[in-house]
């Protein structure tokens, strides 16, 4: 070969790498609403005063709900003066982009403003207010596509503390718990509004919680758990497939459920515990069939996650893994106190509602500690569940929002 035949090889120059896109967050829970990130690199032990702090924001109004973050973009709700709103702000440094009003901010005397997460589908977002005005919402400029008040149109009941819902989109499908009669959970087509099927045969007023998707034997199901009972309903029609009282409560039903290989826990706090279900599809229905019930896991409003068949959550102030076959406790520790968690490479990020953040192993073999550090009191507990998301771990407080850098 000539070199006249080298030169096309020499003279082609090389392509830089795309730069990796920033991992996202884009709904309650995370990616998979399960409260865990596949994400790895995270710090193994925080500094003794805590994480570096890469921005923080203050004054943004109440609520307990957290970010969802997509792209360039972090979306949460607060109220502030006499509005309920959803801010956008810039990933990078927390500057906020805009704010839209959604309703009237309601008032509660466990805490003001919204308590729920925004869900960001594509270039849209879904929201729901703590008086029930849910709003499809372009992510991009905060402008409302459409939006109905759900206790309104399925003849609902705020419960006591407030909606707290996030809502769930699944395909072009939208699920919400309106709580009404005949009217528990509804769908409704996402780029409409319009309803699909409302749950018949189901009346159970709206707990705290927020639904899941589960599949089993093919059969796709929602599932939550209302003011009453652990329940799923068939996601093609909304007829209920099934009905658990036992881990339910009469004061505030709040943990999103758990669902893996067509098993399903659901877990509340004041004096109950938790349960799980083995599901099995039959003929297109499934059937229930309860594994165990405890009462080691009385999760009140920090959620549980599922890590190599453990589960992780805080029974009332105490951190403790279970067994999620067998329900067996391995462990208990007061930790951070009562709180919520949030799980990614093989860490506990965990945030007690009295104002400490802490790391911890996630391991089956005992409670390992690797650091905490303390945020502001602002006079009402802390309940936003951390997120982790990019190599950053974000806490919302009330008003305060701060980014940590936590990759190792």
């Amino acid at each position: 070969m000539n070199r006249r035949q080298f030169l096309p090889l020499l003279l082609t120059p090389a392509l830089p790498a795309a730069p990796a896109a920033e991992p996202d967050w884009p709904q309650w829970r995370g990616p998979e609403r399960n409260g865990i990130s596949r994400e790895t690199g995270f710090l193994k032990q925080w500094p003794a005063t805590g994480p570096k702090k890469l921005w923080s924001l203050k004054d943004l109004g109440d609520g307990y709900g957290t970010v969802a973050i997509k792209g360039d973009r972090i979306y949460l709700q607060a109220g502030k003066g006499s509005d309920s709103s959803l801010y956008s702000l810039n990933r990078a440094d927390g500057k906020i982009l805009w704010n839209k009003k959604l309703s009237g901010k309601l008032d509660q005397d466990r805490g003001p403003g919204p308590r729920g997460t925004p869900t960001i589908d594509g270039d849209q977002l879904y929201v729901l207010s703590e008086n029930g005005e849910l709003a499809c919402m372009k992510a991009a400029s905060g402008d409302t596509i459409w939006r109905k008040n759900i206790l309104e149109e399925y003849n609902g009941r705020n419960p006591h503390w407030l909606l707290s819902e996030s809502p769930l989109i699944d395909g072009n499908v939208l699920y919400i718990t309106p709580g009404g009669p005949n009217a528990t959970i509804v769908a409704m087509d996402k780029k409409t509004g319009k309803t699909i099927w409302k749950s018949e045969g189901l009346s159970d007023p709206a707990g705290y919680s927020s639904c899941i998707t589960a599949v089993v034997g093919g059969v796709k199901c929602i599932a939550t758990i209302t003011a009453k009972a652990g329940v799923g309903v068939r996601a093609s029609d909304g007829k209920p497939m099934w009905r658990y009282e036992p881990a339910a409560n009469r004061t505030a039903n709040v943990a999103t459920a758990v669902f893996n290989d067509n098993r399903i826990y659901y877990t509340s706090a004041y004096g109950t515990g938790g349960g799980l279900l083995a599901l099995k599809a039959d003929n297109g229905e499934v059937k229930m069939e309860e594994v165990y019930f405890n009462k080691d896991m009385q999760n009140h409003h920090g959620g549980v996650v599922l890590v190599n068949g453990y589960l992780y959550g805080f029974s009332n102030a105490i951190l403790t893994c279970m067994e999620f076959s067998t329900g067996k406790k391995m462990w208990t520790d007061r930790s951070v106190g009562k709180g919520s968690l949030t799980y990614a490479d093989g860490m506990l990020f965990l945030l007690g509602e009295k104002y400490v953040a802490g790391l911890a192993e996630a391991t089956p073999e005992g409670y390992k500690e690797k650091g905490r550090f303390e945020i502001e009191d602002l006079g009402l507990p802390s309940w936003a569940h951390p997120v982790v998301c990019g190599g950053k771990l974000y806490i919302r407080n009330q008003g305060n929002l701060a980014c940590y850098d936590v990759k190792a």
